[in-house]
């Protein structure tokens, strides 16, 4: 296990496969300015084939209180279209890097730490989490995604009626919502978290591409293209040696077969 700072906004701790990329922002509840968003950028950006998994986690009592409205500055029209942008590179370096992303959520995620925490494909949260949108409230909109990711999670309606009100959804409101996969007890969503990406660095490189780069594509074509990407898909995953070796295993009785949970 090794602890590396990549600025003093966020940290870098490899567990074997798992690489756990940490908000560390706790005296601010983890507000996002720019360094950390080009931080998150250059991490995710960095994962060498040895990375097959990543964990993303807030320290303190936040998982990500937003953005830091400190470091809203009078913009032009051209030079906040530039910003939104960088926003969007880095958390495309989440959603669309090297490796599955499970999120570890906890307190606020609220406004950019939400942004955040929906660019990741599985969502953890502990019974201390809650979800906003206050952007409505203070006059600006949405820049770090999240009028594309949040929709697809929650839907429309209910992201407009969070930035139109400022609506506030519990932890058990979220989940069923659709902000996470997974609640559990206070203080263990970071644990939860990690299991589940060491489980997913254990799935052959193949079928974690296909997951987290094909299927949110398919899942916008028409039915037709779909069918024939998931054709392509699925020859070239099944084609691969480690799959070969995998299907002979549970064939032949040396796998475990699913089990009711």
């Amino acid at each position: 296990m090794s602890i590396t700072a990549l600025s003093a906004d966020l940290s870098l701790e490899l567990r074997g496969a798992v690489a756990i990329v940490r908000l560390t922002r706790a005296a601010k509840r983890n507000a996002i300015n720019d360094g950390l968003v080009m931080g998150l950028r250059q991490a995710f950006e960095g994962f060498g084939p040895d990375i097959k998994a990543a964990v993303i986690a807030g320290d303190g009592s936040h998982f990500s209180a937003g953005l830091d409205l400190s470091e809203l500055s009078e913009r032009n029209a051209v030079e906040g279209m530039h910003h939104s942008r960088m926003w969007h590179k880095a958390l495309d370096a989440v959603q669309f890097g090297r490796v599955p992303v499970v999120a570890a959520l906890h307190g606020a995620v609220v406004g950019g730490g939400l942004e955040l925490a929906c660019a990741a494909h599985i969502r953890v949260a502990d019974e201390s989490a809650f979800y906003a949108l206050p952007e409505g409230s203070r006059g600006i909109f949405v820049g770090g995604g999240g009028s594309v990711r949040v929709p697809r999670l929650v839907g429309v309606a209910r992201m407009t009626d969070m930035m139109l009100t400022g609506r506030v959804y519990n932890a058990q409101e979220g989940e069923r919502a659709g902000f996470a996969q997974y609640l559990v007890p206070a203080g263990q969503a970071l644990d939860k978290a990690l299991e589940l990406a060491e489980k997913i660095a254990l799935n052959t490189p193949a079928t974690n591409f296909a997951l987290t780069h094909v299927l949110p594509r398919i899942a916008e074509q028409s039915a037709d293209h779909g069918l024939m990407t998931e054709a392509l898909m699925a020859a070239i995953a099944q084609s691969a040696p480690e799959a070969k070796e995998r299907v002979r295993a549970f064939l032949e009785g040396r796998a475990s077969k699913v089990q009711k949970s």
